[in-house]
Order: C-alpha cells, then sequence, then structure tokens
C-alpha cells in the first residue's frame, strides 16, 4: 500500500476519533460548568 493511504488509515482510525472525544468532552465541560457559576450568572442578561 501506499504511504499515502496508510497515513489517510492511521488519521481515520485515529486522530479523527480523538478529535471528536475532545470535542464531545469539551462541550460537556462548557455546559456543566454553570453548576459553579454564582446564582446570578445564571439568568440570562437583563435587557434594559
Amino acid at each position: 500500500m501506499s504511504p499515502l493511504f496508510d497515513a489517510l488509515a492511521f488519521f481515520r482510525s485515529t486522530v479523527l476519533p480523538a478529535l471528536i472525544v475532545g470535542l464531545f468532552v469539551l462541550a460537556l465541560v462548557a455546559v456543566s460548568a454553570r453548576i459553579w457559576l454564582p446564582g446570578d450568572m445564571l439568568a440570562p442578561a437583563p435587557i434594559s
């Protein structure tokens, strides 16, 4: 097999799943960070 195909196979089998899991973990941390915010920061911003 060609080296390009080997690199693409490595990317699709190792790097891409790791990026997807990392993005999921980052989104989970960003959403769950609201737990530690003070109560007044949980409310939406006032309009006026």
